[in-house]
C-alpha cells in the first residue's frame, strides 16, 4: 500500500484547484469539481443554500460531531464601471492592496458564460507619457483592466457582453519546482481544500470508522467573512478550520511545518483543542509551529461570532506572501495533511 500522504498527489490536486476561477461570489465551478470528485469515493455530500459543499463521514459516536472547514473562494475583483475608452474600473473582492495584482493577467467572466482575458494595469503605465507613473497611488481610481479585444469605447465593450457586476479572476501562474515548492495565487485556501479532499478519500477508501461523525465544509465566502458560520449540526463539539499559516517578521510559521494558531484578530483559540493538536503532532512525528496572526480571522472564528457553542481551532500549511503571489513547500503540506488525518481519528480534546 502506498504511503500517506502522497505529496505529489496533493500538489497535483492543488494545481487543478487553483486553475478553477472562484473569487468569492463565483465559486460554482470549484464546488462542482469537489462534489464530482468525492462522488467517485461514494462520500455523502450536500450543498448548503450559500453554495458551499458539506461532506459527511459517519462515526461510531453519533451524539458528538466534528466539523472541519477549508475554503475554495479566493481573492478577485468585479467590474465596477466601463470607462469611456472601453477599459474597466474594478472593485476588489477580499482584502489585499492593489499593487499585489499590478500587471497580473486576468479573466472577465460574463453572465452569458463568455470569458475574456485582460491585464490589470495602472491607467498611467507608459513611462514615456506619465513622468510620475511610479509615484501614483495604486487604487481603484488609477488602476483598470485592459481587455484583450478590439474595444475603442464603452459601446464596443458592452457588445462583447461585458457588464457591471461581471466577476474577474486572477491568473494563478501555478508552478511546481524540483525543490518541492508550489508557488501560485490562491494557495489560500486551495492548498487546505486539497488536503481535506485527500484525507476524506483516504478514509473512505480504507473504510475507516471514525470515532465521531465528522463533517467537512468546503466553504465559499471565507474571504468576505462568513464562509463557515452556518450549517453546523447541533451535535458539533469541535470545529477545526484548516487555512493558511501566515509568514512574516515576528512569526514562527514557516513553509516546512504545519502551523497551529494560538490566537488571531478574533481572540484566542480553544486552549484544550490547541494542546490536543500539539500532542497528536508530537505522538506522530509531525513538525509544527505555534503562532499568532494579528490580522487574520477564520471560518472557525466566524462560527464563534455567529453564536455557535463549539470548541474551535485553526491549523494550516505555512504560506509565504499571503494574498499576493503565494508559495509553500511539500513538507508543510505533508505535515498538515498528517495532522488532519490523525486528528479526525482521535478522541475529543479535554477542556
Amino acid at each position: 500500500m502506498s504511503s500517506f500522504p502522497n505529496v505529489e498527489e496533493t500538489k497535483t490536486l492543488i494545481k487543478d484547484l487553483v486553475k478553477i476561477a472562484s473569487p468569492s461570489g463565483y465559486t460554482k465551478d470549484a464546488i462542482q469539481f469537489i462534489e464530482n470528485r468525492l462522488a467517485k469515493s461514494n462520500v455523502q455530500t450536500k450543498r448548503n443554500n450559500k453554495g458551499g459543499l458539506i461532506a459527511t463521514l459517519p462515526g461510531k459516536d453519533t451524539s458528538k460531531h466534528r466539523f472541519l472547514t477549508a475554503h475554495v473562494d479566493t481573492l478577485g475583483a468585479i467590474v465596477k464601471e466601463i470607462k469611456a475608452d472601453g477599459r474597466l474600473k474594478i472593485q476588489v473582492i477580499g482584502g489585499f492592496p492593489l499593487n499585489f495584482v499590478e500587471g497580473e493577467y486576468c479573466t472577465i467572466h460574463t453572465v452569458s458564460g463568455e470569458k475574456y482575458t485582460g491585464t490589470i494595469l495602472m491607467h498611467q503605465t507608459a513611462v514615456h507619457v506619465y513622468r510620475k507613473a511610479g509615484e501614483l497611488k495604486r487604487d481603484t481610481e488609477n488602476m483598470e483592466v485592459r481587455i484583450d479585444e478590439v474595444v475603442k469605447n464603452k459601446e464596443d465593450t458592452r457588445k462583447l457582453g461585458i457588464e457591471v457586476g461581471d466577476f474577474i479572476s486572477f491568473d494563478p501562474r501555478v508552478e511546481l519546482t524540483e525543490s518541492g515548492f508550489i508557488k501560485s495565487r490562491h494557495l489560500d485556501d486551495k492548498a487546505s481544500a486539497a488536503i481535506l479532499i485527500n484525507v476524506i478519500e483516504k478514509l473512505a477508501a480504507d473504510l475507516t470508522e471514525l470515532p465521531y461523525t465528522t463533517h467537512f465544509l468546503f466553504s465559499n465566502n471565507e474571504e468576505i467573512g462568513y464562509g463557515g458560520n452556518s450549517n453546523i449540526p447541533p451535535e458539533t463539539v469541535e470545529y477545526l478550520a484548516v487555512d493558511m499559516g501566515a509568514i512574516g517578521d515576528g512569526q514562527r510559521t514557516d513553509e516546512y511545518t504545519v502551523s497551529i494558531c494560538v490566537k488571531d484578530a478574533s481572540g484566542p483559540y480553544h486552549y484544550g483543542l490547541r494542546n490536543h493538536l500539539t500532542e497528536i503532532a508530537k505522538a506522530n512525528g509531525i513538525e509544527y509551529q505555534l503562532d499568532i496572526y494579528p490580522y487574520y480571522q477564520s471560518d472557525a472564528s466566524a462560527a464563534i461570532r455567529a453564536g455557535y457553542d463549539v470548541v474551535h481551532g485553526l491549523i494550516g500549511p505555512g504560506i509565504d506572501a499571503s494574498h499576493a503571489f503565494e508559495r509553500t513547500h511539500e513538507l508543510s503540506l505533508k505535515h498538515t495533511e498528517n495532522l488532519v488525518y490523525h486528528y479526525v481519528q482521535s478522541e475529543m480534546a479535554e477542556e
